[in-house]
């Protein structure tokens, strides 16, 4: 998936057409600097709370996994999460009051293999599909149209502005 002698490239993947090869070149290299910014944090890092309306490291780093799942469904499925998938899903989409109390307790693996599992089908996904593909165009936000390149692009752009939040709390972090 993530070949670290290019990781400073936005090349071709082997197996992907150019613009998706691009695209998730950039998705490789944003959860790169994620990997990066929470090495070696331990479970009480990751559960820390700054104030009581902050959302902890563990709860930004499910977050991150639950968008890209979530945009998995949206546009490669063209479905909205069922309940059973909000139920696993909804804290970490939502964060807020509902990832504070629902998630916690668990250790940097438990995050790296979440990670690990979504990224996989999302590159199983994105080997179905061509260059074409990322341009349709659906309703999006506010009734504007979206590209599936721009849906895309959100997915790691959401976890580039959150991974600042994560090194500021890690900064401040009392344990």
């Amino acid at each position: 998936m993530q070949n670290m002698d290019n990781i400073y490239l936005i090349t071709d993947i082997p197996g992907y057409t150019p613009q998706i090869s691009r695209l998730l070149s950039m998705m490789n290299y944003a959860r790169h600097t994620t990997l990066e910014a929470v090495k070696g944090l331990a479970l009480e890092q990751l559960d820390e709370l700054l104030d009581p309306q902050s959302n902890s490291i563990g709860a930004l780093l499910l977050h991150f996994a639950a968008v890209e799942y979530a945009y998995q469904v949206v546009t490669f499925e063209k479905r909205e999460l069922t309940e059973e998938e909000l139920a696993e899903w909804g804290p970490a989409l939502d964060l807020g009051d509902a990832g504070r109390a629902n998630i916690k307790g668990h250790d940097l693996q438990f995050y790296l293999d979440k990670f690990e599992q979504v990224r996989t089908r999302t590159f199983d996904l994105f080997k179905t599909v061509d260059d074409e593909w990322l341009y349709r165009q659906e309703e999006f936000w506010y009734g504007k149209q979206g590209n599936h390149y721009f849906m895309w692009f959100h997915v790691f752009e959401d976890e580039i502005n959150h991974r600042g939040q994560i090194r500021l709390i890690r900064k401040r972090l009392r344990s």
